[in-house]
């Protein structure tokens, strides 16, 4: 017994129309998805444990999750342990918490700040109200002292980039 199969204009719809939902939803993932925050982008890095625990210590994960836009100047875990000994341990105590978040505000610039705008400009406001210095020498980018060593790293509300040492304000 052969069997024949018959595509109507229905069953052609019909078909056309699951393999449309399906692929919809097979790309819905990469396309749709929002970006993460600039808090969730630097936990799911990896390279800001240090980072985080200091935002949480300070009390700055809400304002880091909100709308923004900020541009986050971001150290490593390496750039922390560059500080003297004891000193990150000293900024995450409680009675600390004003200078930690005077620390952590100057590392963020209000605005979406792109790698592009960055080179040319020579210092930035930051917000806890002191100027970033920024200079080009080679075509790498520093920020006071800091070596920016990755940049455009997007976030819903903003965009991080990567200095491999603390940015210690001056005030």
């Amino acid at each position: 017994m052969k069997l024949k199969h018959r595509l109507t204009i229905s069953n052609w719809t019909a078909v056309l129309a699951a393999t449309l939902i399906f692929a919809a939803e097979a790309f819905s993932g990469s396309y749709t998805k929002p970006k993460a925050d600039i808090v969730d982008t630097a936990v799911s890095a990896g390279d800001f444990t240090t980072l985080v625990a200091a935002v949480q210590a300070a009390g700055l994960v809400e304002t880091l999750k909100s709308e923004g836009p900020f541009t986050v100047f971001a150290p490593t875990d390496e750039a922390f342990a560059k500080l003297p000994a004891g000193t990150v341990e000293m900024l995450l105590l409680p009675e600390n918490k004003d200078k930690l978040v005077a620390i952590l505000t100057y590392h963020v610039v209000p605005g979406n700040v792109q790698a592009a705008d960055v080179v040319s400009l020579t210092s930035a406001s930051t917000a806890n109200g002191e100027n970033l210095a920024i200079n080009v020498d080679g075509g790498v980018v520093f920020i006071n002292d800091a070596q920016v060593i990755a940049t455009d790293i997007e976030a819903s509300n903003g965009v991080i980039h990567v200095v491999d040492t603390v940015i210690l304000p001056t005030g």
